[in-house]
Parts: structure tokens; C-alpha cells; sequence
């Protein structure tokens, strides 16, 4: 039985598309707070040369702008791709109360791969995280963009 994506990874997968479309590693973020949508990114590391721009740092940094605080604590983060480590350990720097993604990075993620960054003793904030909503889609959506580079 397949079930409808929740909106906001529904839009963070469009997100993930229209980055790819534009040359960009398709990855997506969306930030709610409940059910309103506070800040909607895309990758955009190539386009400002900003290697720091990953959707999810740009969706953290909307939303502060937009909520007026750096606390994120009533927000969750829904993103295409695990979080690499940078974007794990701002998202624990944010207080976001929860972490939504799709598709797991064995290469380069930081939460449930690599470093694992909420495990850590260091960490002074973790998040609820659930993995694997719109797997197929965000997994299928990287092999497309990096089939066509190689």
C-alpha cells in the first residue's frame, strides 16, 4: 500500500528537482512549525559559491531570519538527503525539535552514517529523526543527477 508524502517533503522532493535542473545536487528543505511552512530551500552551492549553502543551512537561516530568533525549537526540518555533519551539528546548534528525511547518505551523511553527530557526548541537542520518507524518490532523483555527470 503506498501512502501520500506529507506536504512538506512533497515540496522539498519538487525543491530537490528544481535544484537539479539548475545544475545543483538535488536536495531540498523545507522548515514547519506545525503545519506551517516558515522556510522552503534548494542546494545552492554552486549558484552563490557558497560551499556552505546546502539546503538544509539555508533553511535553518531563513527560518531564524523569518521566526526573529536562532532557536528553532518548535520547528522540523524536512530534507531530502541525511544531513552531512555541518548540517547535522547546526541543527542541533538551532534546537530544531525534528529532523525529517528521505533518503540516507552512507558517503557524507552525518546523523545516521559517518560521525553520527546526535550520538555524540559533545551534542547538546538532539532531535526526533525519522529516515526513509520519499526514499525511493530522493534516492532515485541523486542517481538521475549524478548518472548524467558521469
Amino acid at each position: 500500500m503506498t501512502f501520500p508524502l506529507p506536504p512538506p517533503m512533497r515540496r522539498a522532493l519538487d525543491l530537490a528537482a528544481e535544484a537539479a535542473a539548475d545544475g545543483e545536487v538535488p536536495v531540498g528543505a523545507v522548515v514547519t512549525r506545525g503545519d506551517e511552512v516558515i522556510a522552503e530551500t534548494r542546494n545552492a552551492m554552486r549558484g552563490t559559491l557558497d560551499p556552505t549553502a546546502h539546503a538544509e543551512m539555508q533553511a535553518i537561516r531563513a527560518a531564524a531570519e523569518r521566526l526573529g530568533t536562532s532557536r528553532l525549537d518548535d520547528c522540523t526540518l524536512w530534507v531530502t538527503l541525511e544531513p552531512c555533519a555541518m548540517c547535522a551539528a547546526a541543527l542541533a546548534i538551532a534546537r530544531v525539535r525534528a529532523l525529517r528525511f528521505a533518503t540516507d547518505d552512507p558517503k557524507g551523511g552525518g546523523v545516521v552514517h559517518g560521525p553520527r553527530i546526535f550520538a555524540q557526548s559533545t551534542c547538546h541537542h538532539r532531535p526526533d529523526v525519522l529516515g526513509g520518507i520519499g526514499e525511493e524518490e530522493a534516492a532515485a532523483q541523486l542517481r538521475a543527477f549524478f548518472l548524467e555527470r558521469r
